[in-house]
């Protein structure tokens, strides 16, 4: 890749703890085009803490270094917040896995999604009006004009992840991280939200990093993928080989999901060697 979009290296990241800091990345790296990039592993792998580090989103207390980390041509490392505000939501946009959280109850949905669009644009309120109607009708919301005078507590579960969507892509952001923005919603539901996002993005040009526990949806939807544990990269392969993959970790992972064709009495437990967490990978 010789002009990647997003340049991740050596990225590092540790809380304090009770004992000092305690490691939460240790030292991943990647690239990102225009592309789908799938980020699986257990919870605490650190998936959410690399989406949450780019966007500069950690606590204050958290430490965080890398070699580079570069949005095409901004060093998010030193950028500074008034940089990082424009940034996020405008060239970087983050979707949440349960919009029930992620929108505030009190503004309807349609002022959140106009908000949005003129803080990063500088429209007026009628353009931005108008644009939020027509991207409520780009992420498949029956009746758009009147869904946007809605409140989230009225919206069901897939159409307020669609409500999410439409509200962090109507700027056009260059890349999108999407962390598990289906695992609140039923199969059917799932299906048609995934459909959604990979068409809005590729309609856009943009990258997106999918964040997910599932390893099956990943597969199908993602060009690549990285598979983590412990705050470091154990495997990145093309998505379509995940189920050949070698690593022993992905193995066990494969492993540890339920079969759809029988029965089991018991679920096998992935088993760690600590030697992962050691080994210097590339």
């Amino acid at each position: 890749m010789t002009d990647p979009l997003l340049d991740v290296r050596n990225l590092r990241v540790a809380y304090p703890s009770a004992h000092g800091y305690s490691d939460a990345l240790r030292g991943i790296s990647f690239t990102l085009g225009r592309e789908k990039l799938g980020i699986v592993g257990e919870s605490g792998s650190g998936k959410s803490t690399a989406g949450r580090a780019i966007m500069r989103l950690l606590p204050p207390k958290a430490r965080v270094s890398a070699d580079a980390l570069r949005l095409s041509d901004v060093d998010l490392l030193t950028a500074s917040e008034a940089q990082m505000r424009d940034i996020r939501g405008g060239r970087v946009a983050m979707i949440l896995q349960d919009p029930r959280y992620a929108l505030n109850p009190l503004k309807t949905v349609g002022a959140q999604i106009m908000e949005s669009y003129r803080i990063h644009t500088r429209a007026g309120r009628a353009e931005a009006r108008d644009r939020t109607l027509a991207m409520l009708e780009d992420v498949h919301i029956r009746d758009p004009r009147r869904v946007v005078d809605l409140y989230p507590h009225e919206l069901s579960g897939g159409m307020g992840q669609r409500v999410m969507i439409a509200m962090m892509l109507i700027a056009s952001p260059e890349l999108v991280i999407a962390d598990e923005p289906t695992s609140a919603l039923d199969v059917t539901v799932r299906g048609q939200i995934l459909e959604i996002l990979n068409e809005r993005v590729e309609a856009q040009g943009a990258g997106l990093i999918l964040i997910s526990h599932d390893l099956p949806l990943v597969s199908d939807f993602c060009d690549r993928v990285l598979v983590m544990y412990g705050g470091q990269v154990m495997e990145e392969l093309a998505a379509r080989d995940l189920s050949q993959a070698t690593h022993p970790y992905t193995v066990s992972l494969h492993a540890s999901l339920p079969p759809l064709d029988h029965a089991v009495d018991e679920l096998i437990v992935p088993e760690y060697d600590p030697s992962w967490l050691t080994e210097i990978r590339k």
